[in-house]
């Protein structure tokens, strides 16, 4: 990977050329131009960019939530935005937790913790715990990563509750840490160049965990409520307040179209956009700063019982401003979302429709007919944006050479 500086010189008769990273070359210099296209110009001559390249450092994503939250079809929607499909390392460890693309590199952060299943269960604590999990190796790991260099990161074995041998990871271009703690260490939150939490609401919660268990796995109500009950005072503690500290929250509730609903089926979901973080512009519907309500079922937009409902405004959160744009209901027909995506701005898509495009391709994925999917692609695409202009800005060249 290469990052590049700039400067400008004129050409006479250079083509209209693009540049990418792959396969630049440490101190490699290379020109490219670009040239006026608007008819009539007067202008002949084209702008050529001399770049000089040096070792390019990653750009480091943070994903916290709990367990069972969506993380890891989050992870997959965003991989699929950059291009590529994510598989965990070839030849290594087949229970590793990585998930490596041609641009991203996914790392689970319960690889951290410095007790395995057994010496929780002898000291008393859970995962959720930090004093079961060594913050000074994920800060020196990340930190690595950050300034371009390769890692020995161990591997939590999910399978067997063991700590398994390392597994070497390389710097991405993109690097995500997700889990349950990625914004706990301060030291850790400040290597970040982009945050996001998954905040899905008690009663959600609990009617998803009652689907699965109950239905896959045979589990008793009580079980899962004891272990719910369980989990929540570690939870509130060490997990629920990084929420705070995240640039981008997808907040998932309860419906409320349908009175007393305690299904879970049918759920209204918030993206909280936190202003004035650099290389991120909030997305907005209709009128950016207004307070809008809007129903858009109707002839362009098929959706049956309890219907949808969108809603966007200004708003506080832990006392920062924030854009919130709020889903209630589901979709029947994916391919009408482009009726919705045409009435919002600020999406970072590179061409009209992109976002339909995406959720059509992974229909299948959970959420992909109510707005914990819709959100996720969203912010997946600002994620891509945001990584562009800092490797354009690291680079001088205009954001454009920088394109994926």
């Amino acid at each position: 990977m290469a990052i590049c500086s700039a400067h400008t010189t004129t050409s006479l008769r250079s083509p209209c050329t693009t540049i990418s990273n792959t396969g630049l070359r440490q101190n490699q210099v290379i020109l490219f131009t670009t040239r006026s296209s608007r008819r009539g110009s007067t202008r002949h001559g084209a702008r050529t960019f001399q770049v000089s390249c040096t070792a390019e450092k990653p750009i480091i994503i943070g994903l916290a939530a709990d367990s069972g939250c969506g993380k890891s079809t989050f992870m997959r929607r965003l991989t699929s935005v950059f291009g590529g499909a994510a598989e965990p390392p070839k030849g290594g460890n087949p229970d590793s937790n990585t998930l490596i693309s041609d641009t991203t590199t996914v790392i689970c952060l319960d690889d951290y913790h410095s007790l395995d299943r057994t010496g929780r269960k002898e000291k008393g604590v859970t995962a959720l715990d930090p004093k079961a999990n060594d913050f000074d190796l994920m800060y020196e790991q990340v930190k690595a990563i950050k300034e371009g260099k390769a890692i020995e990161k161990p591997i939590y074995n999910h399978v067997t509750g063991l700590l398994d041998p390392a597994e070497l990871i390389q710097p991405p271009k993109i690097f995500v840490i997700e889990g349950l703690h990625p914004m706990y260490d301060q030291r850790v939150r400040d290597l970040l160049d982009f945050s996001i939490y998954l905040d899905i609401s008690n009663e959600v919660k609990f009617a998803w965990k009652i689907q699965r268990d109950m239905a896959e796995r045979g589990h008793s109500l009580e079980s899962i409520k004891a272990s719910i009950e369980a989990r929540k005072p570690d939870f509130d503690a060490y997990i629920d307040p990084q929420k705070q500290y995240a640039d981008a929250v997808i907040e998932v509730l309860p419906t409320l179209l349908i009175p007393d609903d305690n299904e879970g089926k049918v759920l209204r979901v918030k993206l909280i956009m936190k202003e004035g973080v650099k290389y991120f512009n909030p997305v907005y519907l209709f009128d950016e700063g207004s307070s809008i309500s809007w129903i858009p079922c109707g002839r362009k937009l098929t959706c049956s019982y309890p219907g949808i409902k969108f809603s966007y405004g200004p708003d506080t959160y832990f006392g920062q401003e924030v854009s919130v744009l709020e889903m209630d209901g589901q979709f029947d027909r994916l391919d009408e979302l482009i009726y919705v995506e045409s009435h919002l701005s600020n999406l970072s898509t590179k061409f009209y429709g992109e976002v339909t495009q995406q959720m059509l391709k992974h229909s299948d994925f959970p959420g992909s007919n109510n707005g914990t999917g819709l959100f996720q692609t969203i912010v997946g695409l600002k994620i891509r944006d945001l990584y562009e202009q800092i490797i354009a800005e690291r680079a001088g060249v205009p954001a454009e050479a920088a394109k994926v």
